[in-house]
């Protein structure tokens, strides 16, 4: 990952970040990723391509309830997209809009041997979705 200075976080604290301007905590609070999702996405980025500065996290239309959402290797991080880092490698993205619909979210990954997958909980909390479709990815 070159072209980005690397932030000297502790590894119990993460910060948040919109371009080079350190913001408060609070500001990404109501989207929380846990340890072992946090771990897989450094895991992730140490083994993609150096162009790959973060994971970003995204929402489109479709699927059952509407909306769905995932997450996809980001190559660039626009101006208005809040990123939140740490120093273990652990960096992901998110635009505003998305932001706004993943309020109250939890990001988990979960390996059972048999599957592992990243598990979005409480999904469109903010906009009154259910957030149980885990299956499909869409909830509305």
């Amino acid at each position: 990952m070159t072209g980005r200075p690397r932030s000297k976080f502790t590894s119990k604290t993460i910060k948040v970040r919109e371009m080079n301007q350190v913001t408060a905590e609070a500001e990404f609070t109501g989207i929380s990723v846990t340890p072992p999702a946090k771990s897989k996405i450094a895991e992730l980025l140490a083994n993609a391509d150096e162009y790959h500065s973060a994971v970003r996290v995204f929402i489109s239309g479709g699927g059952c309830g509407g909306m769905s959402y995932g997450m996809t290797f980001a190559e660039s991080i626009a101006e208005k997209d809040r990123l939140i880092q740490d120093d273990t490698g652990f960096s992901l993205t998110i635009d505003p809009v998305a932001f706004s619909y993943l309020q109250g979210a939890e990001i988990d990954f979960q390996d059972n041997d048999v599957n592992a997958t990243f598990v979005f909980n409480n999904v469109f909390q903010a906009v009154g979705g259910s957030g149980a479709c885990a299956g499909c990815g869409a909830a509305g």
